[in-house]
């Protein structure tokens, strides 16, 4: 084939997928806990998040962490404030956000992609061990309140 054909399905493969992801995302639901939408105000209203009877020793530590180092902008619970999203959300259950993607977030920030509130820096004052903590109480808290 030519390469100028080349090019010419390229470019349609290419703009049948822009049109596949537009559509997909303008469709699409990513519900707060007790809410429905996504606003594109960073102030969301704090979504109610059910805390698990009992944490696992691993999570109360986490728990911990996660009130020194993650509650000023995600909340104490989890549930977001007007300075970062609700953790306790769709958007971060496991099989779209993986506890990797929380370890990256921490070590290295994270670009705003799925709400409003500017980029996240990272957390180098968060250890490697706290980060694991936290993301079982994340997991936990989730888990609880029906995310996964």
């Amino acid at each position: 084939m030519k390469s100028s054909t080349w090019l010419v399905i390229a470019a349609v493969v290419f703009a049948a997928g822009a049109v596949a992801l537009l559509l997909i995302e303008g469709s699409s639901e990513h519900p707060i806990v007790g809410q429905s939408g996504v606003s594109d105000d960073p102030v969301v209203a704090s979504a109610v998040v059910l805390m698990p009877s009992q944490l696992s020793p691993a999570a109360e530590t986490g728990r911990v962490a996660f009130a020194d180092n993650c509650a000023v902008c995600h909340g104490e619970n989890g549930e977001g404030s007007n300075q970062g999203p609700p953790l306790i959300h769709t958007i971060y259950e496991p099989s779209h956000h993986a506890d990797i993607a929380f370890v990256l977030a921490a070590q290295n920030g994270s670009r705003a992609h799925h709400w409003n509130f500017g980029n996240m820096p990272p957390q180098p004052q968060v250890s490697e061990q706290e980060i694991a903590a936290i993301i079982q109480f994340v997991r936990e808290v989730q888990r609880a309140n029906g995310i996964f």
